[in-house]
């Protein structure tokens, strides 16, 4: 099983190709199958295949197949974990600037004195 650093590498390494971003937007708009993923795209079946592939190693999609169709869907909570990862460096990062900014308008008005 993966840990919680590896799952976030995955999603980050989906998310990173505009292709499987634009699939991913596709799914927000409900589940589809795999030809009506790759439909408007300008690849094979099997090049989207491999997208799919990385979107479902990542949590970010999960596939079910009912007879000779395979249907994807968006798994939202997925995203959390990029989610939760930017909001905490975010966090982070505001209190280092508000103390930063506390910093140099105590010296500032100190320098004034």
């Amino acid at each position: 099983m993966l840990n919680n650093l590896d799952l976030l590498d995955q999603t980050f390494h989906a998310l990173a190709d505009p292709v499987r971003r634009q699939m991913l937007e596709r799914l927000t708009d409900g589940p589809a199958s795999v030809s009506e993923l790759a439909k408007p795209l300008p690849m094979s079946l099997p090049a989207v295949m491999q997208h799919l592939a990385v979107l479902e190693e990542s949590g970010l999609v999960t596939t079910k197949k009912v007879g000779r169709v395979r249907t994807c869907q968006i798994e939202p909570d997925a995203l959390g974990r990029a989610e939760d990862w930017i909001n905490e460096r975010r966090t982070l990062w505001s209190q280092r600037l508000d103390r930063l900014g506390d910093f140099l308008a105590e010296n500032e008005t100190g320098g004034q004195q």
